[in-house]
């Protein structure tokens, strides 16, 4: 038996190839882009821009609806987003689609199955329809309309919980404490994830959200890869006390899942981690993002406590203002034209979410964030087309139960001390964020 070092060494090769073709050769073209002063290729790799990336979406959106550089193109555009992602002539061409076919062939044939994350085929973030249709179909049915709604008492007994154990607490990271602790016990409980493996799971699961970030340093790619394959080693033990001992949950559905629709054991991993990634990830940073903006817009706060019906639609204003999730990539699939500009199947375009949310052709005052805004809801922070997200309603009702009983708890709740970004790109959220407030015993 190969002890791990040995596993680990004879497995170098491998991922340095995945790694290459994935992000390395990316990576140096984003590099080489950026030092030219391009803005796209800035707009992907400037630290500064991930921290505040809005003045670079302006910078974009004077440009046109639709920016280009020698390797892809992009928008900020409320409209070229919306058109493209409800578009079936763009799609995700498999994973990896910004890469020429026979090397996205490559990368498929040297990535370890074990070490695949959320933009690797067949997770459903990097597969078009009828193969995403079929994935989408088996697990829409633990988020239909009456499926979410029922939650709400669970949702609420969850948030009372995490703030009794707050008791007598005067200062606390909102992070660790409440925003990721509320989702991923919601998100366990419709996957049948025991409560002890919850903590670790979120940590993993927080380590492999880079992989959605394009070029990856080595070190990045490879501390992502230990977080992986850490999960489907998890995945494949859950499956299998499932499958001798079968509840009711959404994995226990997947698993006892037969004939044409039985998911094989590499759809199983991706469809169900996915989820369960998902299920806490959007959530997480939505919470964060909304005590942060509330807290530096004290009278939009006032406002909600004096109208708590308001609740709803501030998480619509939050998503829009400050989108969880700021970009998304998509490849034409065939030969179409946009906003009249041509595009040739295998052209990319980066659909940058946070500035379509932004469009002041759609939101007055775009960077005025108002938790009355009539039409706040018009945001593409979930997507839109195919690819919309499934978890959207379960999402804002977390969001929405989450805030109103942490400030009704806790009215004089505010951030103390310095908050810490997460370093990620697609993703945008708090890694750290101190509150304080006074002490209720």
């Amino acid at each position: 038996m190969r002890s791990p070092d040995l596993a680990r060494a004879v497995d170098l090769p491998r991922s340095f190839a995945a790694w290459g073709l994935a992000h390395g050769i990316q990576r140096s073209l984003i590099q080489r882009g950026a030092r030219r002063g391009d803005l796209i290729s800035r707009m992907v790799m400037d630290p500064s821009l991930r921290l505040d990336p809005f003045p670079a979406y302006e910078e974009l959106r004077g440009r046109g609806v639709i920016g280009a550089n020698d390797l892809i193109s992009a928008s900020v555009d409320h409209a070229v987003c919306n058109e493209v992602l409800r578009s079936d002539a763009f799609g995700t061409a498999g994973g990896q689609g910004e890469l020429p076919k026979p090397l996205r062939w490559l990368h498929h044939k040297v990535i370890d199955p074990d070490t695949l994350g959320p933009v690797d085929p067949p997770s459903m973030l990097a597969v078009d329809p009828p193969l995403h249709t079929r994935y989408r179909k088996q697990v829409a049915r633990a988020f239909t309309a009456r499926k979410v709604g029922r939650m709400g008492d669970r949702v609420s007994d969850v948030a009372g919980d995490l703030l009794d154990e707050l008791t007598g607490v005067e200062e606390f990271d909102l992070i660790a404490r409440y925003a990721s602790q509320l989702p991923v016990t919601v998100i366990a409980d419709l996957l049948g994830v025991p409560e002890l493996d919850r903590d670790r799971l979120l940590a993993l699961g927080n380590e492999a959200a880079v992989t959605l970030d394009p070029g990856l340093s080595w070190r990045q790619f490879r501390r992502a890869e230990v977080a992986l394959r850490e999960m489907h080693t998890w995945f494949r033990g859950h499956v299998e006390r499932l499958r001798a001992s079968p509840g009711d949950d959404l994995i226990s559905q997947l698993v006892l899942l037969d004939g044409p629709d039985r998911l094989d054991p590499v759809e199983l991993h991706q469809v169900g981690l996915l989820v369960l990634a998902a299920g806490f990830e959007t959530t997480v940073n939505l919470i964060g993002n909304a005590v942060a903006l509330l807290d530096g817009h004290p009278d939009q706060l006032r406002r909600l406590q004096e109208n708590p019906d308001g609740w709803g639609n501030a998480v619509d204003e939050v998503l829009r203002h400050q989108s969880p999730v700021q970009l998304t990539l998509r490849i034409a699939l065939r030969e179409t034209e946009v906003a009249g500009k041509r595009f040739l199947p295998g052209h990319g375009i980066l659909l940058y979410l946070g500035g379509a949310n932004r469009d002041p052709a759609v939101f007055a005052d775009p960077g005025v964030f108002d938790v009355t805004r009539a039409n706040a809801d018009q945001h593409l922070a979930f997507s839109a087309g195919v690819h919309f997200c499934l978890g959207a309603s379960l999402a804002r009702l977390e969001t929405a139960v989450a805030l109103r009983a942490l400030y009704e708890r806790y009215p004089d709740l505010h951030v103390a001390g310095r908050p810490e970004r997460r370093g990620t790109r697609v993703l945008r959220g708090f890694e750290r964020l101190p509150v304080r407030t006074t002490v209720r015993m």
